[in-house]
């Protein structure tokens, strides 16, 4: 029997940087079950428009949403600085390059995205940055260099893109439970710790009957 969680995020949604707390919860709780975690890359934005004092205003407003639901932390200051492209293919291929390389080192890598993303006011769209940002979650720069720029994780990175709109899957974050390929929806959406336990918990004994 296989089983696993797939959690379709993208490392630049807000809504994602807000569940991570939650969703690293949930993976520990389900790797105690002996179920495992994979993420997918969601592609929340690819228009490669540069922010203007308007859209930077609009930007920020999900922001404090998401640090008033989820108490996480933002840099409003040094955030979406105007004339930033938010392009979100960069960062997921990041990802995607990681879990082709190390699948241990993925999580870590997001985080240390969205923690410079959204905390340290880094601009994580530039390859220089990933790279580095790589390093520090401890794949060899130069190997991860090769791989990130490589024709065959972009073509994965939008595999991953074209699987997310083929399931309809229209919002981040959202996490799955798979077994035996039959996909569960555990949430579409921001949803707190103390709702989606109680549902993990209950597809995990699930699992350990089948």
């Amino acid at each position: 029997m296989h089983a696993r969680l797939l959690y379709v995020m993208d490392p630049m949604c807000s809504w994602c940087w807000g569940f991570a707390p939650v969703l690293e919860s949930l993976a520990e709780q389900a790797a105690a079950a002996g179920v495992g975690l994979e993420l997918v890359m969601g592609g929340l934005r690819r228009d490669g428009v540069a922010i203007d004092a308007a859209a930077r205003v609009r930007y920020l407003g999900y922001w404090q949403a998401v640090n008033a639901s989820t108490g996480q932390l933002f840099n409003f200051n040094a955030g979406l600085p105007e004339g930033l492209v938010y392009d979100t293919e960069p960062a997921c291929r990041a990802l995607v390059t990681a879990r082709n390389l190390a699948p241990e080192l993925v999580w870590p890598l997001a985080r240390l995205i969205q923690r410079a993303f959204y905390t340290e006011g880094v601009d994580v769209t530039r390859a220089s940055v990933l790279v580095e940002l790589a390093e520090r979650a401890g794949i060899p720069r130069i190997v991860f260099a090769e791989a990130f720029d490589s024709a065959a994780q972009r073509a994965a990175t939008a595999a991953d893109f074209c699987w997310t709109q083929d399931l309809g899957i229209a919002g981040f974050p959202t996490l799955l439970a798979e077994r035996n390929g039959q996909l569960a929806l555990l949430t579409n959406g921001y949803q707190p710790l103390d709702v989606l336990q109680p549902l993990l918990t209950r597809w995990l004994e699930r699992v350990a009957h089948a």
